[in-house]
C-alpha cells in the first residue's frame, strides 16, 4: 500500500503541555503544523499552570512572587532553560496558551505578579501561577475563612472531604464536611465517570435535592473537580442558582479530571486552528534530506505515514513520555539519538537518601540546547539547524520540585517556535 506524505512547515513531536503548547504557538503564526503523540501523560496532570514556587529545592522556599523566584533561579542556576527566555517572553507565552484554553472553554485565573497558594485534595496548599477558573472561588472562601460546605460522595476515588476538613480545621474553623450518597451511584467512582454525570441534568437535580437542606449558615460549597469534563461552567452557575451559594472545585488525586479538560479543550481548539494531530502515533524513524528537510515515519507500531518538515519541535518528555529511556549504563534520547546530560554513572543517578530533600541528579538529566533551544550534538554545537526542544525534556531543571512544569513548558514552547521561523528563509 502507498505510504501518505505529508509535508509541513513544522513537526511537534509530543501532545504533552509542551507538545500542545508549541502546536498552539504554530498555528497562531500561520505556520503548517502537524503534532503527532501518544496522549495519556497530560490525564495526570494537576490542571494547575505552575510558573515557579519554590527555590531553592533542598530549602523548599515557597516564593510569593514568581518572578522574583525566577530571577533568584536564573542568577544561581544559569544553566536553567528558564535563563534563556526572558520574562516578557516567559509572560507573553502564558497570555497567549490561557488565552487559547479561554476560547476553548476552559478559562483560567490568577494574578499578574503573585503565585496562588492552591488547595490540594488532601488539605495542604502548594503555589501555582494560573488555576482553573472553577477552583479560584475557593482560594476567596479560604481567604475570608467563610462558613464553606465540603461535599463529596461515598465510593468516590480519590478524594475525601473529611481529610480536608482535619486536616484544614484550625486554620479554616468554619469549614465542615458532608457525604452524599450520589443516586445511582453503586460501589467505586472514578472521578472522570462523575464528571460526565455531572453533565447530566437529572443528575444534578438530584444533587440539589439531596445538598440543599444541609446547607445553613455556608456562603460556599466545595465539591471536588467533578463539575463535568466539557460544561463546567454551565454545571457550576446551575448549581449555584439552584443552591444559592457559590460553588468552587477542589482538585482530586491523578488522573485528573482538570488535566483532561485541558486534553478535550486542545482537542477541539487545536483542529479548529487547522493543525493536523496524528493522535496515538509516535515517531518510528528519522532521517534528514539533502535539502535539510526532516523526514519522520510515523504510527503505532508499523509506519503509516511520512511527514517532511522543515523543522521540528522535540516535546517527547521524559521517561514517561518516552523521550528519554535508561538502559542499565546510560540515559539515551529516543528519537535523534542526541546526548543526554546525565551523571558519570548509573550510581550517581539517586542520592542514598531516596526522600533526600534536594532530589536526585537523575532529576536534572535531559537534552541540552543553545539560546535558541536548538539541541547540542556531542561537540556542543546545533545537532540540526531546523531541530529545536521544549518542555521537560530539557536539562538542568526539576520541574516537580521547583514548581515550574507548565511554565517551563509553554515559555519553551514559545521560544522554540520563534526561533524556528527566525530560521526560515
Amino acid at each position: 500500500m502507498k505510504k501518505t506524505i505529508i509535508n509541513c512547515d513544522l513537526l511537534i513531536i509530543g501532545t504533552g503541555m509542551a507538545g500542545m503548547a508549541a502546536s498552539v504557538f504554530a498555528a497562531n503564526r500561520g505556520l503548517s503544523a502537524v503534532n503527532a503523540g501518544q496522549s495519556g501523560e497530560i490525564n495526570f496532570a494537576s490542571g494547575f499552570l505552575d510558573l515557579m514556587g519554590v527555590f531553592p529545592v533542598q530549602d523548599k522556599k515557597q516564593w510569593e512572587n514568581p518572578w522574583e523566584a525566577v530571577d533568584a533561579l536564573v542568577k544561581e542556576m544559569p544553566e536553567h532553560p528558564y535563563a534563556k527566555i526572558s520574562g516578557k517572553e516567559i509572560s507573553l507565552a502564558f497570555d497567549e496558551f490561557t488565552d487559547f484554553l479561554y476560547q476553548s472553554g476552559v478559562p483560567y485565573a490568577g494574578y499578574p505578579d503573585k503565585n496562588i497558594q492552591m488547595l490540594t485534595p488532601v488539605g495542604t496548599f502548594k503555589p501555582t501561577f494560573r488555576v482553573p477558573n472553577s477552583m479560584f472561588k475557593g482560594i476567596q472562601a479560604y481567604k475570608e475563612k467563610n462558613q464553606c460546605l465540603i461535599a463529596d460522595f461515598r465510593g468516590m476515588k480519590g478524594f475525601s472531604g473529611r481529610q480536608l476538613v482535619e486536616v484544614l480545621g484550625d486554620k479554616w474553623p468554619g469549614l465542615r464536611n458532608i457525604r452524599i450518597d450520589l443516586p445511582g451511584l453503586k460501589g467505586e467512582a472514578y472521578p472522570k465517570h462523575l464528571a460526565r454525570s455531572m453533565e447530566n441534568m437529572e443528575t444534578r437535580q438530584s444533587l440539589i435535592k439531596l445538598l440543599k437542606p444541609h446547607i445553613k449558615e455556608e456562603k460556599s460549597v466545595g465539591f471536588p473537580a467533578i463539575m463535568g469534563l466539557c460544561k463546567t461552567l454551565e454545571v457550576i452557575s446551575h448549581l449555584e442558582q439552584e443552591l444559592g451559594v457559590e460553588v468552587f472545585e477542589i482538585a482530586v488525586m491523578p488522573p485528573s479530571v482538570a488535566g483532561s479538560r485541558i486534553w478535550t479543550a486542545y482537542q477541539t481548539g487545536i483542529l479548529k486552528k487547522g493543525v493536523n494531530v496524528l493522535f496515538q502515533k509516535q515517531v518510528l524513524s528519522f532521517e534528514q534530506s539533502e535539502t535539510g528537510e526532516l523526514i519522520f515515519d510515523i504510527g503505532q507500531r508499523e509506519k503509516e505515514l511520512r511527514v517532511q518538515a522543515k523543522g521540528a519541535v522535540l516535546a517527547s518528555g521524559r521517561f514517561f513520555g518516552k523521550g528519554l529511556y535508561a538502559d542499565r549504563k546510560m540515559i539515551r534520547e529516543s528519537i535523534f539519538n542526541l546526548p543526554v546530560f546525565q551523571p558519570e554513572s548509573r550510581c550517581r543517578w539517586h542520592e542514598n537518601n531516596f526522600l533526600s530533600p534536594k532530589g536526585h541528579k537523575l532529576n536534572q538529566a535531559g537534552i541540552e540546547t543553545d539560546e535558541f533551544f536548538r539541541p547540542l550534538d556531542s561537540s556542543g554545537r546545533p545537532a540540526y539547524k531546523n531541530l529545536f526542544a521544549a518542555g521537560s525534556i530539557l536539562a538542568h531543571q526539576d520541574w516537580t520540585r521547583m514548581k515550574c512544569g507548565s511554565g517551563l513548558a509553554i515559555a519553551s514552547a514559545f521560544k522554540a517556535v520563534n526561533s524556528f521561523i527566525q530560521e526560515l528563509p
